[in-house]
């Protein structure tokens, strides 16, 4: 919780609104906390009271609009905007109470440093400062006292992390894991998945699965409307798009194609039952991937306009006779047979009871077993960056399912894995030292929390929330 505060921190927009992602860190501690009361207050922090004048303040601070909050009041906008809130007087309390504090001369070194107000020699500009202040909508006082509270922060959190220097063995024991190599065993499923379908079988899924193999069957009528249908020319002039408004505001008032097609004389065609097939017409899947859509169209193709109309949507499974169709479902029996196969597996490794002699029986062929030596994390010869994760939490002699290019699943066995030390003098130490020093980090923040949940309690007054609420209602 506090390393995303400490993040939000160093973001750009960390001067107007404190973020959502700071939400977990408030509700954290809140125990039994939506309890009615307090007229005035919409909420507590131990004895420091946040006031409705500060909360409607602070929303009007935020520059959310009062539409975006009216639109959003049932997605608990108001809860997210007073959860915002209280971060904010959390950490200013704790600020307070660590005496943290930053000088007038380093707030006014930061604003002179900004990149953004430099002039073309490095230098800090007025004339800018004044610019990106009227950009902004921001006075000098309100943007100095954001930039200010801003660096309070960074300094919390710098203080509570400050000096930490991770020793060798941290910074040791993260190159050894990211850079071990590992020898790995893997068999290609797809040379032992069963990728045949019997006429029984195919015959019993399409009973199993009437709903799910039933396809939409239209009746459509359609024409291509090209410059030299309209109006006789090859050109698209002004002319031709006048005529293409007027097909359009037709179509939004109602007309259909036939009446269409008696003025502007176009040349229709017409086709019933229609089904999506691999060598159907491009016009055709056209029109059948917009088939959910109004009954009749006009779609831009840039070298011509399409109109069509569809009059009759039939859903049902195709003829058992077509070839087409039994391909469809010869291929979803074999795709589903290779799920419950993989599955079975699965469940094997997941029981510990899937073992070296099952391994070489599976593979039909000792041959089909290939070996490889992953060389570190980002080695993507064989498997994607998900499954190396993944197999570089696994021990020696474990089996595992993972995938790979082109979407394969292999069957692997961690055969050894070989270890070396990080050398003292190498170039990446810095890079190593950063990780093992944000691990540190990540385990103080941890234990800041814990504090924090003891230190302090937040209560909220429901009523007057709901009265907020019920104001932007």
């Amino acid at each position: 919780m506090i390393n995303k505060l400490r993040s939000f921190s160093n973001s750009k927009l960390a001067g107007v609104l404190v973020g959502i992602i700071i939400i977990p860190f408030v509700f954290w501690g809140m125990g039994s906390v939506f309890s009615g009361g307090n007229a005035n207050n919409v909420a507590k922090i131990n004895n420091e009271a946040i006031s409705s004048k500060d909360f409607t303040n602070f929303i009007n601070e935020s520059r959310l609009t009062s539409d975006v909050i009216k639109a959003n009041i049932d997605k608990n906008i108001i809860e997210q905007i007073l959860s915002e809130l209280v971060s904010e007087k959390l950490i200013e309390m704790e600020i307070k109470e660590l005496n943290v504090s930053i000088s007038e001369e380093s707030l006014a070194n930061k604003i002179r440093s900004n990149p953004i107000l430099l002039d073309d020699n490095q230098k800090f500009s007025r004339l800018k400062y004044e610019k990106f202040l009227l950009e902004n909508n921001l006075s000098a006082t309100a943007f100095e006292s954001s930039l200010k509270k801003q660096e309070l922060k960074k300094n919390l959190f710098n203080y509570i992390s400050g000096g930490i220097k991770s020793p060798y063995f941290l910074k040791n024991k993260i190159y050894i894991n990211e850079n071990k190599k590992i020898e790995i065993q893997f068999l290609d499923l797809d040379l032992v998945h069963d990728k045949t379908a019997s006429n029984l079988e195919i015959e019993n899924f399409i009973k199993d699965n009437q709903e799910n193999l039933k396809m939409d069957f239209i009746d459509v009528t359609y024409a291509k409307i090209t410059p030299k249908e309209l109006v006789e020319i090859n050109e698209f002039n002004d002319e031709f798009f006048k005529k293409i408004d007027e097909i359009e505001n037709k179509i939004l008032n109602g007309s259909n194609l036939k009446e269409i097609n008696e003025i502007y004389n176009l040349n229709i065609n017409e086709i019933n039952k229609f089904v999506l097939k691999e060598d159907s017409d491009e016009i055709l899947k056209e029109i059948y991937s917009r088939r959910s859509q109004d009954k009749i169209q006009l779609v831009d193709k840039n070298d011509y306009y399409l109109i069509f109309e569809i009059s009759n949507i039939i859903k049902k499974i195709p003829n058992k006779a077509d070839s087409k169709f039994l391909e469809i479902v010869r291929n979803k029996v074999i795709l589903k047979k290779k799920f419950e196969f993989n599955k079975s597996l699965f469940e094997k490794i997941d029981e510990k009871s899937f073992n070296d002699e099952e391994f070489i029986k599976l593979s039909k062929n000792l041959n089909n077993i290939k070996t490889i030596t992953v060389n570190n994390l980002n080695d993507y010869e064989v498997f994607d960056p998900d499954s190396l994760n993944l197999l570089y939490t696994l021990p020696n002699e474990s089996f595992s399912l993972v995938t790979g290019q082109e979407n394969k699943v292999f069957l692997t066995k961690i055969k050894n894995i070989y270890y070396s030390d990080m050398d003292k003098n190498t170039n990446i130490i810095k890079e190593y030292s950063i990780k093992a020093n944000n691990d540190i980090i990540n385990d103080v923040y941890t234990s800041y929390d814990l504090s924090l949940n003891s230190k302090y309690r937040v209560k909220i007054f429901n009523q007057t929330v709901d009265r907020v609420k019920n104001y932007f209602r």
